[in-house]
């Protein structure tokens, strides 16, 4: 059996995931972080995108898509604080291709430097979300 390292993932409303994991991907703010167990202690800011959880003993990832938060790494947890979080299953491609579109259509027709920059975190979190669910339809064999 490999090493492996306990995980949560957690957001404001409910706990996504907890459990113990080979390796974990985590997008941090300068790019993605890969922890395997026995990580050195790290604390990171997370930009919205893909955490992707390698089960013990399975070839699949398991996909969650956070919107931001932090990430608490110690040499056997790590916990991941989500502002949202949505398992990748329950993506739905329809809302986020909306959300995208509304974002570039207030980006076109700002008011305010407020409205741009609140739309531009909206594109961002939309893109995040559509990148997630082409991770996992990659992962799923047709």
């Amino acid at each position: 059996m490999a090493m492996t390292v306990h995980v949560d993932v957690v957001s404001a409303e409910e706990s996504i995931f907890s459990g113990l994991a080979e390796m974990v991907v985590v997008p941090g703010e300068v790019g993605e972080l890969g922890i395997y167990p026995r990580h050195a202690p790290l604390l990171s800011r997370i930009k919205p995108g893909s955490v992707r959880i390698k089960l013990p003993d399975q070839a699949d990832f398991v996909l969650i898509y956070v919107s931001g938060g932090m990430l608490e790494v110690q040499p056997n947890l790590v916990t991941v604080l989500a502002d949202t979080a949505i398992r990748g299953a329950d993506l739905d491609e329809v809302r986020a291709l909306e959300a995208k579109r509304k974002a570039e259509e207030a980006m076109k027709n700002r008011t305010s430097d407020i409205d741009y920059a609140a739309a531009q975190a909206e594109l961002s979190e939309s893109l995040a979300q559509l990148q997630a669910i082409q991770k996992l339809r990659k992962q799923i064999p047709h």
